[in-house]
Formats: structure tokens, C-alpha cells, sequence
């Protein structure tokens, strides 16, 4: 997992809410927690090759249905 600083900086006069918003959009811009999901449990590299051929399969029926 790369490790990543993410730090807000408050001006003069800003609010403590607003800052705490910025932090949250960065976060989850970041996908921080999106990884540690993904990492609170071991997924077998077979079954990440089948969810992933599954999505592409998903992906290549929408894409058609629009054609």
C-alpha cells in the first residue's frame, strides 16, 4: 500500500467544516479506503481474474446494448 500524507491547511477566518469537507474529498479521491476494503480480506488471485473477466464481460454488453 503506498503511503500517502494528505494535509489541509486552514487560512485565516476559514471554518473548521469546510476544512473537514476538503479533507473528506481528498480522501476519497485518494481511494484510500477504497484499498483497505479491498485488503481487509485475502481474495484468491483465480477468483480476482474471474470477477474481473465478469466486469469486461458486463462492460462489452452494455457497450453493445448502446450501439
Amino acid at each position: 500500500m503506498a503511503v500517502t500524507n494528505i494535509e489541509v491547511k486552514l487560512k485565516r477566518g476559514q471554518s473548521i467544516e469546510k476544512a473537514i469537507s476538503k479533507f473528506k474529498r481528498l480522501v476519497k479521491d485518494s481511494k484510500i479506503l477504497y484499498e483497505l476494503k479491498e485488503r481487509q480480506y485475502y481474495v484468491k488471485p483465480s477468483i480476482i481474474k474471474k470477477e474481473k473477466r465478469a466486469k469486461a464481460k458486463a462492460r462489452m454488453k452494455k457497450q453493445s446494448k448502446f450501439d
